[in-house]
C-alpha cells in the first residue's frame, strides 16, 4: 500500500467531492449510501469546502482519506461525534458520547490491499485520542443486503448490537448497528 492515510483540510474539498461522487456510482451505492449522486452533484462547493475542512467545538466530524502520491484519493471514511443526551445522525437519541463512523468508501480496485483496514484504523484512533469528549463507544450501520461491508466490520472487531433502524425511504428494509467492542 502507497498512501497517505489522513484527515482532510479546507484544500482537499475537489478531490473529497470526486470521490464522493465516484462512491455514488458504485453499484451497492443504494444500499450503503443515503443519498444518490444527483443531490450530491447539485450541492454548492461551500458543502464540499466545509466538509473537507471538518468541525470542532459543539460538533466534531473528521473525513479521513487514503491519498496517493500522486494526490488522487482512493478511499475515505468519516468520524462524527455524537454528544450524550443529543441527537443522533439518523434522528435517535444518544445515550454516551460516541463515535460514528459514515460514508465509507474504497475504490474497486483497492479492495481487499489492506486501505479500509488502514482507513478505519485512523479514525478509530481519531475518536480515541479526542481530548473532549472521550468517546465510550465507536459504531457504524450496515443495510441488511450488504453482507461484504458487514463482514468486513466483523473483521475488524464489531459486532451487532440488536439495535436496528428504518433505511430513510425504505420501511421494508433496515440498517443494522454494529459495534466495536
Amino acid at each position: 500500500m502507497n498512501h497517505v492515510i489522513r484527515a482532510t483540510t479546507a484544500e482537499d474539498w475537489r478531490r473529497v467531492k470526486d470521490l464522493r461522487l465516484d462512491a455514488l456510482r458504485d453499484p451497492v451505492a443504494n444500499i450503503a449510501f443515503l443519498d444518490t449522486y444527483e443531490a450530491a452533484a447539485a450541492k454548492p462547493d461551500s458543502l464540499w469546502q466545509e466538509r473537507a475542512a471538518g468541525s470542532r467545538g459543539e460538533t466534531i466530524a473528521q473525513q479521513i482519506i487514503a491519498e496517493r502520491p500522486d494526490g488522487s484519493l482512493d478511499g475515505s471514511v468519516t468520524v462524527l461525534i455524537e454528544r450524550a443526551g443529543g441527537q443522533d445522525v439518523l434522528g435517535g437519541s444518544v445515550d454516551a458520547d460516541q463515535a460514528h463512523l459514515v460514508g465509507v468508501f474504497v475504490r474497486p480496485e483497492q479492495r481487499g490491499t489492506g486501505l479500509a483496514r488502514a482507513l478505519f484504523d485512523a479514525a478509530i484512533a481519531f475518536a480515541h485520542e479526542l481530548d473532549e469528549p472521550k468517546v465510550s463507544r465507536i459504531r457504524l450501520f450496515v443495510h441488511q443486503d450488504n453482507g461484504r461491508a458487514e463482514a468486513f466490520y466483523r473483521k475488524l472487531g464489531f459486532t451487532r448490537s440488536g439495535h436496528t433502524v428504518p433505511v430513510p425511504g425504505d420501511d421494508s428494509s433496515v440498517e443494522h448497528e454494529l459495534v466495536l467492542g
